[in-house]
């Protein structure tokens, strides 16, 4: 099962993937980036998935683009490997993959697909959710 092309965004064009689709994606392979908040990460997520946030809490700030996301990315993925990125409700993987998919990117990869809804579709589809217990936090 291939990801659909079907948005972009900044000229890019995107994949989306429903929850379903992103399940037999994941279950024939592909990894799940979760780019939610740690906070958010810690209060459940999709099993196996790997937590880079996009985003990140500056206390005087607000949220704020994390500057270490692609850095950390490279580090943790290989830019061949198939991804599906998701957050909360889909908007911030979207801009995620914009960077990932972005021409100004050295390390550009090339098998991404979004989450349409992000986790919170997975959990109003009632898809399986790994709650951490404290020992793994």
């Amino acid at each position: 099962m291939a990801c659909l092309l079907s948005s972009g965004v900044a000229g890019l064009r995107i994949d989306n993937v429903d929850v379903h689709v992103a399940q037999e994606l994941l279950a024939k392979g592909h990894r799940y980036l979760d780019v939610r908040t740690e906070e958010e990460f810690k209060k459940g997520h999709v099993e196996n998935a790997l937590n880079i946030p996009y985003m990140i809490i500056n206390k005087s700030l607000g949220r704020e683009k994390n500057p270490k996301f692609m850095n950390q990315v490279l580090s943790a993925i290989g830019k061949e490997e198939k991804l599906v990125v998701g957050c909360k409700s889909g908007v911030r993987s979207m801009y995620a993959i914009e960077d990932l998919l972005s021409e100004l990117s050295m390390q550009k990869f090339k098998h991404v697909c979004n989450m349409e809804g992000g986790f919170d579709a997975w959990v109003k589809k009632g898809l399986p959710v790994h709650y951490p217990n404290k020992t793994e936090l």
